[in-house]
């Protein structure tokens, strides 16, 4: 092309500036791919939170009250004897030991377990009950009880013996009220005695021990049971 004689070539310009629309015109439809296309994932669903049922909350175990006389009472100051002559003795704790002493007697004389309470009744109360117990098994009966809750354990009577030889022995009088399953049934499964719902109990219970001896053995033994 000749460019000196003056004649500018204006059909080139405009095919050239057509040219340029169209390509900007399809990279904006269509854009640009470079290398290979990325892959279209299929999108999950949303997760939709399930309501949460509410569960009822079980309900607690009553708590046991522990009724413990105050040292100017005629009890709390055999009380205060009684820790004076055996070292580490506390009402509080003698209390709270009654519970376990109240759950093994009661288990073990259902079962028959002699063993038990051999060791957690005196010489005499174990005779008693080990002839009830004989006299269950000769009848072919079976006493089913179980203890449901204790709601209160009262000290109500304490003395001190000092008549026994050189170490005095001490009696605790407790009262325990427990909800219990108490029932005796036959060798056909009839019932005897008790019946087969939760019944409330009060009990009187007296506990004996010699004070100041730290012998093997020697530890807070029932000594008679009653009800209240």
């Amino acid at each position: 092309m000749n460019f000196i004689s003056g004649h500018f070539p204006l059909d080139l310009v405009v095919l050239g500036l057509v040219a340029v629309f169209l390509v900007l015109r399809l990279r904006s439809v269509l854009g640009r791919r470079v290398g290979a296309e990325p892959v279209v994932r299929p999108m999950a669903p949303p997760v939709v939170a399930q309501p949460v049922a509410d569960k009822p909350a079980e309900p607690l175990p009553p708590t046991i009250t522990y009724e413990i006389p105050t040292p100017d009472t005629r009890v709390g100051g055999v009380l205060a004897r009684i820790a004076a002559l055996q070292p580490g003795f506390t009402p509080q704790e003698f209390a709270k030991g009654t519970e376990t002493a109240f759950r093994q007697i009661v288990g073990a004389y259902a079962a028959g377990d002699l063993d038990v309470l051999r060791e957690r009744l005196t010489a005499a109360t174990f005779e008693a009950f080990q002839a009830a117990i004989q006299s269950r098994q000769q009848a072919g009966e079976v006493l089913r009880s179980e203890i449901r809750d204790i709601t209160d354990i009262a000290l109500i009577g304490a003395e001190v013996d000092e008549t026994t030889g050189p170490s005095p022995l001490a009696r605790i009088e407790v009262r325990i009220v427990s909800d219990q399953v108490s029932l005796t049934v036959d060798s056909s499964g009839q019932p005897v005695s008790g019946v087969d719902a939760m019944t409330e109990f009060s009990d009187l219970w007296t506990f004996e021990r010699l004070l100041g001896v730290n012998a093997p053995g020697t530890v807070w033994r029932l000594g008679a049971s009653r009800s209240a």
